[in-house]
């Protein structure tokens, strides 16, 4: 059994439960079969397992560091990165023109989780470059698409994205890089950028040829003053070198290292603070200001730059999911391994008699179905999420598409929040189940537990998350996103009461309640007539929100196992799916009640932490 992920499950979710084969008859995917999918799955279990995991605690320990003139990784990431890009894993999901696969985003995704999980600091830099490449083809100029789309897709250049800086973290809207213009180029328009950005994944390392960052910057209007707010936000493309017309490198841009962040976990990534136009050594033509090139239209680069965001913040949770799916592998592999105490009732307390295997205590079963819960459907919930994008693309009629989009917006805060909530404390599980070993640098839980804890922090923290999800997710277009998410629920809880199972429809009207329930909450908060009551306790509220959305996918899984179960081939599939049915018990038993106390608080309207002053504390 892979200590890194379960392929049973993955075939599971990919083949049983989405049907991704399916996909197969859309045009664009009309070269594939399930053997080029399983054969790129293959492909990414075993890099992963041979080339990624295998120098994940060395990456750890030996973190990135600066020696003077250069950032100093750990040679194995490198070697991991090229067969990585010799594989042509960069562009799996690009067109075939650009020397792509053509996977479908849900396959990709699947395949890409094996990285994630083995070793979350090297694989950083991959998913960086497909993000940052994604939205040069959504937004940029056929020049900068081949200038530089092109070379990340060959594992030439690597891709960052630059939003926060020390002042501003996650307020964006007070970023102060300015953009002046320049003149006209190839490339669109040429500006000089000054100002600084901060925590920078992948912003400084020799691990390529170049390095091309997107960067929020505001242009000055008449006046020469930055303008306030979101709207005066553009979108620059400025790489680290120079690219000549031929395709070559030029000159080193104006971009300077000032130092490296160090972080508890993820330290196989260099996390870098970076200056722009302010460097001593790098001056273009003698000028002041790093070049970029404009990306869309002055003012909206932030609507491009969510192209890449919210690519990333389903990336966050499926990274969340599977760190958490790869301590609780390690946790179930030492419960099954490790002797200590005795069985409880009679002969229980002689001590001459033999030890049991943890796993034979009623309590690590407990920790151990509570981490099954959280993961596999973490892991469930981002692959379907990945799915609608698939079937986004392929929908020939608008309607549909817009309907998807909506769906896939109101679904992408639950997806990012939920798994970097609870996948985490599966983690802590892990731990717990190791004892004091699991305290310790010698097994690899506590470093799952110190990788995975930046993601409820990564890609927008749980507050911002829940005001995006309450303050405009679920009220959008007259609140029909989440009637569009309400009737999936629904038609799942139909036919769970129609399956003949009385546990089925025991979790169908549990579901059905709570859903009911958060329709109705969700009501209460938007009649409060205070927009600072209605978010005080959007956490919350995004808790709740992500166990009934979880509750919802582990019922669509358990519709097939239950049916599957009947007509299981082997002892092994029973086995499987008798696990998958378990979980489900137990989230619909354990988790799903929490959602009642987290309802009656927000339907109260409570103000406690508003009201709490800050002299108080």
């Amino acid at each position: 059994m892979s200590l890194i992920l379960s392929r049973r499950d993955l075939s599971f979710i990919l083949y049983e439960w989405l049907q991704v084969e399916q996909l197969t008859g859309i045009d664009r995917y009309a070269d594939h079969s399930r053997e080029t999918f399983d054969a790129v799955l293959d492909t990414c279990e075993r890099m992963a397992t041979e080339l990624f995991a295998t120098h994940n605690k060395k990456n750890d320990q030996y973190e990135p560091h600066v020696d003077g003139e250069k950032v100093t990784v750990i040679p194995e990431v490198k070697a991991a990165l090229d067969a990585f890009c010799n594989a042509g894993l960069m562009a799996a999901g690009q067109d075939y023109e650009l020397g792509g696969m053509q996977l479908p985003l849900v396959v990709e995704k699947a395949g890409f989780a094996w990285f994630k999980a083995a070793n979350v600091g090297t694989s950083a830099y991959p998913f960086l470059t497909i993000g940052n490449a994604n939205l040069l083809l959504a937004h940029g100029t056929p020049a900068q698409i081949d200038t530089f789309v092109r070379p990340e897709m060959e594992g030439r250049f690597f891709g960052t994205m630059c939003l926060s800086e020390p002042q501003a973290g996650s307020s964006l809207s007070d970023i102060t890089t300015r953009a002046e213009y320049e003149s006209e180029s190839s490339l669109g328009q040429r500006f000089r950028l000054r100002g600084n950005k901060m925590w920078i994944s992948g912003g400084e390392h020799e691990l390529c040829e170049n390095i091309v960052h997107l960067v929020l910057a505001k242009i000055p209007g008449p006046d020469g003053k930055l303008i306030p707010g979101v709207k005066g936000i553009s979108l620059f493309i400025v790489p680290k070198f120079l690219v000549n017309e031929d395709g070559s490198l030029g000159e080193h841009n104006d971009v300077v290292l000032a130092g490296l962040n160090h972080k508890m976990g993820y330290r196989g990534t260099t996390n870098c603070l970076l200056n722009f136009g302010e460097g001593m050594k790098y001056r273009p033509g003698g000028k002041v200001g790093a070049i970029g090139y404009l990306v869309g239209e002055p003012g909206k680069g932030l609507a491009c730059m969510f192209h890449m965001m919210n690519e990333a913040r389903i990336g966050v949770g499926l990274g969340a999911a599977v760190l958490g799916y790869t301590g609780y592998l390690h946790a179930l592999d030492y419960a099954r391994s490790r002797p200590q105490g005795r069985a409880t009732g009679p002969g229980g307390k002689d001590a001459a008699s033999s030890q049991v295997k943890l796993v034979e205590h009623a309590d690590i079963r407990r920790m151990l179905l509570a981490q099954k819960s959280y993961v596999e459907g973490a892991l469930a919930l981002n692959l379907y999420c990945t799915r609608l994008v698939d079937e986004q693309r392929a929908a020939a009629d608008s309607g549909e598409r817009d309907r998807l989009t909506l769906l896939l917006d109101i679904l992408t805060p639950v997806a990012k929040s939920w798994p970097s909530q609870w996948c985490l404390e599966a983690n802590s599980l892990a731990i717990q189940v190791h004892g004091g070993y699991g305290y310790t640098r010698e097994y690899n839980v506590e470093q799952f537990y110190r990788d995975n804890r930046l993601n409820p922090i990564h890609e927008g923290t749980h507050g911002i998350q829940g005001l995006d999800l309450l303050g405009r997710k679920v009220v959008m277009h007259d609140g029909f996103a989440f009637s569009l998410l309400r009737e999936r629920v629904e038609r799942t809880c139909d036919r769970a009461r129609n399956a003949g199972d009385a546990d089925l429809s025991r979790y169908a009207l549990a579901l059905t309640l709570s859903v009911s329930r958060l329709a109705d909450v969700t009501r209460q908060l938007w009649a409060a007539g205070d927009v600072n009551v209605t978010l005080a306790n959007a956490s919350v509220y995004l808790e709740a929100f992500g166990h009934v959305v979880l509750a919802w996918i582990w019922l669509e899984q358990a519709l097939l196992a239950q049916q599957a179960l009947y007509c299981a081939g082997s002892d092994a599939d029973a086995e499987f799916y008798h696990g998958k049915l378990a979980a489900v018990g137990y989230f619909f038993r354990w988790e799903l009640p929490k959602t009642g106390p987290q309802f009656d608080l927000l339907a109260s309207l409570d103000r406690t932490t508003l009201d709490m002053q800050d002299n108080w504390f």
